[in-house]
């Protein structure tokens, strides 16, 4: 029988991170500690390392979403003005298929 997945929180992935940094200990102690894989907590070190500067400089965060929104938003408009058309042509050709 195969294990269950297990799902961590951010909050306790930074706690064990923190742990880590706070006492000095190293990956292999901390996973152990809290019976973790090596490699999941590789992953959550680089992680929260490559993530640390959105700490210091939230305006940038902000910034780079607010631009990801509206990205999505225009291509969301350019969807539901291709669909409208789409739906337009279809009722065309059937419409026009009746006569």
């Amino acid at each position: 029988m195969s294990k269950k997945r297990r799902n961590f929180s951010a909050e306790f992935k930074k706690k064990v991170i923190i742990k880590m940094f706070e006492e000095n200990l190293t990956i292999n102690e901390v996973a152990s500690e809290f019976e973790l894989h090596l490699n999941t907590v590789k992953q959550w070190k680089k992680q929260f390392l490559e993530n640390a500067v959105l700490a210091f400089d939230k305006s940038s965060v902000v910034k780079d979403y607010k631009e990801e929104i509206e990205k999505l938003q225009k291509e969301k408009e350019l969807l539901a003005k291709k669909l409208g058309e789409t739906v337009v042509e279809k009722e065309l050709f059937h419409g026009s298929a009746l006569l």
